[in-house]
């Protein structure tokens, strides 16, 4: 299983993150009491925990001072989205439902940072809050989880492995839109819920097949379960897949330097051109939109799609150049893909 790099966490940036940690705990609050512990929040999900403790484990363990002086307190939040699995996201609120509760409770000051999977993460976030820093990507790619795991997979043609007809178990009109663009014949029913719980209701013969991000199953020690990984031209990731991201109150500079000494400037480049992307696009969850970034030889290359949730129009455009023009590429290649979609879809994804 992979693990966030080290290398982002060591050296000089672990230093100022043990430094600032070491004044914070002989600094007075203006009633008295210490700065310490700093409070985490995050979702209750088994996944979203291994996220934060393993991004908090791994600060202690490259500066044991933080681990000796208690320096982080972690703060698991129900959120309406884990809480209501028997509708879309769509149909209640959309991604800002994994979120909502935690960045309340940020605003209130009732925790001092928040972690969460970045495309969970609305692009418009609530005032005063910012994303302070993103940790480095795993796998953005999708993953097939097939109940009967006997089929014989042609990694060639990953879709020739389900059967005619058979029931995808899925929540992403994303996928379900790629999918369906090369077989029209599949079915789709809402799945919803955590990594496993989705697992259980495969093999208890709710959907012949289900898709989850690889990042997730890679983290939570269950690649295992892996029957088909679709490369991003056979599925083009969610924006922001496979990262972790971290915000903070934009009024709190101490916080957003002490957690910048740990940023990956490579997720926080794709991130960023993925994340314009969507916010030009207005993206939501019953939006059919992908969009992938990577950096080859020093060029970031961004790669975006839209589609209709049935998947009989579906259209994907590249753009390539500096990573210091990440955001404006998004936004460019989102003109883009707009110009060149029928807005009777654009239409269609925006009707309440």
């Amino acid at each position: 299983m992979r693990s966030m790099n080290a290398s982002v966490l060591s050296s000089d940036a672990l230093q100022k993150v043990a430094a600032e940690a070491v004044r914070r705990s002989h600094a007075a609050s203006p009633s008295g009491q210490r700065k310490l512990p700093l409070r985490v929040g995050s979702r209750a999900s088994p996944l979203a925990l291994w996220q934060t403790r393993t991004f908090l484990t791994r600060l202690t363990r490259f500066c044991p001072v933080l681990r000796d002086m208690g320096a982080f307190q972690e703060h698991q939040i129900s959120t309406e989205g884990d809480r209501n699995l028997s509708q879309r996201l769509a149909e209640i609120g959309g991604k800002g439902l994994f979120a909502k509760e935690i960045h309340e409770a940020l605003v209130a000051g009732r925790i001092d940072f928040a972690v969460h999977s970045l495309k969970d993460l609305e692009t418009n976030l609530p005032p005063g809050l910012v994303l302070a820093c993103t940790l480095k990507r795993e796998d953005a790619r999708d993953a097939i989880i097939l109940r009967d795991r006997s089929t014989k997979v042609d990694p060639a043609d990953p879709y020739a492995s389900l059967p005619e007809g058979a029931l995808i178990g899925c929540a992403s009109v994303r996928r379900q839109a790629q999918m369906l663009s090369r077989r029209p014949d599949l079915r789709f029913g809402l799945l919803r819920g955590n990594v496993q719980t989705r697992l259980d209701k495969l093999q208890a013969g709710a959907c012949d097949a289900t898709l989850l991000a690889l990042a997730g199953l890679r983290r939570l020690g269950m690649e295992d379960r892996v029957d088909i990984v679709l490369e991003p031209d056979q599925m083009l990731p969610a924006a922001g897949q496979g990262i972790v991201g971290v915000t903070v109150r934009e009024s709190d500079t101490e916080l957003r330097e002490l957690l910048s000494a740990i940023e990956d400037p490579e997720a926080r480049a794709v991130s960023t051109a993925e994340r314009a992307l969507l916010a030009e696009l207005d993206g939501s969850c019953r939006t059919p939109i992908g969009g992938y970034a990577r950096i080859e030889a020093g060029v970031l290359k961004l790669t975006g799609m839209v589609a209709s949730e049935d998947g009989t129009f579906l259209i994907r455009r590249e753009i390539t150049g500096a990573p210091l023009e990440a955001a404006r590429m998004g936004t460019e290649l989102a003109d883009e893909l707009r110009r060149n979609t029928p807005a009777a879809i654009f239409a269609e994804m925006t009707r309440a």
